[in-house]
This record gives structure tokens, C-alpha cells and sequence, in this order.
């Protein structure tokens, strides 16, 4: 597929629902020609969003898109259940028209749409399905068949924390260094950014597990030290069960848990408490080696909200609290956290 990217954020470049969008500027390794959003039309992307230090410009539409070259729309916007709405298949269909092929992690899948199916067929274009799954999988081979590759996990105690950021922070630090390190990604999101993975959220809950196992096989044959996207939240009571089934099929070696700074209960249902980090830490250890042990090496905070020196008084005080290394990778740097792990890995 082309490397000529348009994302499509339609209104949200400035809102952690385009974290698609946002991951694939930051991260991603082909060309972004545009974003195409109607709100934030004629700026720059790091006038939007300096998260993604990206210097692209923002247009209206596909169309405008397409005028600067851009022949992949690729949609940069998660919603909630994640389908495909009226909308977006308006402009999906005028992408296709104007000869661009469209990639989405929806679970809408594209392919099986038969009216986007038949336009793309119509004007020569791919649809790629970033949430696509093979259709043979099944549960992890066990530990009779060991990952040749150090497995580390990362882990949280909410969703839409930066679980993804953390763990792709942490990687490339590791290749900064000269290791044979690799994103293993879990998300659509990461699969966009990598270029191959699997979004585990699409997989027949049977599965799961075997998906991690599959995932962190396949990563041992591009390097040994494999960073395993974590996804979902043990305490969180609508997608505890894929966090479990990742950390019991991925045979990791060491966790990170990634955390809100300041957060006392889960996001989206707030009636639902957390405990103290400690306690946090001690769930995730005691969860996973249910099948094997693997130890908590560091604790990443998203300190986002507080000021530096507020940021750098918790991380010290969470350090104290839990034993284990804190810090923000984003914010001061993965060094130490990333030293944490590979002390923790020997």
C-alpha cells in the first residue's frame, strides 16, 4: 500500500478519540501528506496537537486531500463500539471515488461491506481492515514450546492511559541503544503504526490468549527483546478480559504498569475504586502468575495534568511507595524506566 497518507480525524485532531490519528503521526514511519478535518482546517498538525510534533497541514476534505497527493485515507478516529457511521462511509465512498485506497481499524469491516466493497472494486482501490484477525487461531502451545525472546507487558490500571505510548517510548529507546528490540503491537492503532500485529479486541474470546502467543512468537523472529502493547484493564469491568488473556498467553518476562496520575477509580465507570498503587501492583503480579511469574519492573505515570514539578514529586513518591522505578517516559524521558526493565530482565 502507498505511503502517501491522508488521516481522517473529522473534528477530533484535538481529542484523545483521533488516538489512531495521533499514534500514526507520531510514530508512524510512512509519509502523512495531510489530516483532513474540517474543524482545524488551514493549520498545521503541532498547532493542534504538539503532542504529535508533526508539521503537516490540516485540510477540509478528501478532496483537498487528494489535490496534495495523499492516496491512502486512513481513519484516525476510534469511536465508541468502534463502527462505521453514515458519515464516514459518505466520505470513505468519496475517497474511493477520487482513487484512494481506505484503511480503518472500525469493527465495521470494510471488506465486508458491500457497498464500499463493490466502489473499491469499481475504481481499482485496496479496503484494509486494520482490526482483521486470521481466521485459525487458537490457544497458546504452552510452556512446553518457550518464546525465544525476552517478553516485557505492558500493563494498566484504567483504558486510554498510554499504555501504546509507553510501550512504543520504551522500544525505541531500546533500538536507540542498539538492541534487537521490537513493538509488538495489540491495537489497530499499533497495527497501523508497525505495519503488522493483530487488534486482539477482534478475536473470539477463546483466543486471546493464543493471539498473545502468536504475537510474541512472530516477534522472536525479528528480535529479542519484545515490547507486548497492553490493552484494557484488569479493573475495568468491560474489557478485563482481553487484559487477562494477553497477560496469560504472552509468557511475559516483566510488566510495566501504566497508570493515571492521581487516578482513585476507573474512568469510564466511576463508581468503581482502584486501590493504592501497591495494591495495584500486587493484583497484576498475583494475576499473572496464576501461569507464570513475572514481576511489575516499573511503574510509567501519565502526569499530563500537573505541572513539572508536581509531576516529579509524585513520580518520588510512588517510587517510594511501590519499590519499583517511576517515572513519565514521555514527559522525562524512558531511560529510566527502560533501565528498570533491563535490570529486571538480567
Amino acid at each position: 500500500m502507498s505511503d502517501r497518507l491522508a488521516i481522517l480525524t473529522d473534528g477530533l485532531l484535538h481529542d484523545s478519540a483521533a488516538k489512531t490519528g495521533h499514534g500514526v503521526l507520531r510514530y508512524g514511519t510512512r509519509e502523512v501528506t495531510c489530516v483532513v478535518d474540517p474543524v482545524h482546517a488551514g493549520r498545521r498538525v503541532v498547532d493542534v496537537k504538539p503532542f504529535c510534533d508533526h508539521d503537516a497541514p490540516v485540510v477540509a476534505d478528501v478532496k483537498a486531500a487528494r489535490e496534495l497527493g495523499a492516496d491512502v485515507l486512513l481513519v484516525g478516529v476510534a469511536p465508541m463500539g468502534g463502527r462505521l457511521t453514515p458519515e464516514w462511509r459518505q466520505l470513505l465512498l468519496e475517497a474511493i471515488g477520487l482513487g484512494m485506497h481506505v484503511e480503518a481499524g472500525l469493527h465495521t469491516v470494510l471488506a465486508d461491506d458491500p457497498e464500499l466493497a463493490a466502489a473499491a472494486r469499481s475504481a481499482g482501490v485496496r479496503l484494509r481492515d486494520l482490526r482483521a484477525v486470521p481466521d485459525d487461531l487458537g490457544v497458546p502451545l504452552g510452556p512446553e514450546h518457550p518464546i525465544p525472546a525476552r517478553v516485557v507487558h505492558s500493563v494498566g490500571s484504567d483504558c486510554a492511559i498510554g499504555k501504546m505510548t509507553v510501550t512504543l517510548e520504551l522500544d525505541r529507546a531500546a533500538r536507540e541503544r542498539g538492541l534487537s528490540s521490537v513493538f509488538v503491537a495489540t491495537g489497530q492503532t499499533g497495527v497501523a503504526i508497525a505495519g503488522w500485529g493483530m487488534a486482539v479486541d477482534h478475536v473470539v474470546s477463546d483466543y486471546v490468549a493464543g493471539a498473545a502467543d502468536r504475537l510474541v512468537r512472530e516477534g522472536s523472529q525479528r528480535g529479542d527483546l519484545l515490547w507486548l502493547e497492553g490493552q484494557g484493564s484488569l479493573f475495568h469491568q468491560a474489557y478485563s478480559g482481553v487484559t487477562l488473556g494477553l497477560l496469560h498467553g504472552s509468557s511475559a518476562d516483566a510488566l510495566v504498569l501504566c497508570h493515571q496520575a492521581g487516578a482513585t477509580e476507573v474512568g469510564d465507570l466511576a463508581r468503581t475504586p482502584l486501590p493504592a498503587l501497591p495494591g495495584i501492583v500486587a493484583v497484576y503480579e498475583q494475576a499473572v502468575a496464576w501461569v507464570r511469574s513475572a514481576p511489575v519492573a516499573a511503574i510509567a505515570l501519565n502526569t499530563a495534568e500537573l505541572g513539572a514539578e508536581a509531576a516529579r514529586a509524585l513520580c518520588a513518591q510512588v517510587e517510594a511507595e511501590t519499590g519499583r522505578v517511576t517515572d513519565d517516559v514521555v514527559r522525562f524521558g524512558p531511560d529510566r524506566v527502560l533501565d528498570a526493565v533491563l535490570s529486571t530482565l538480567g
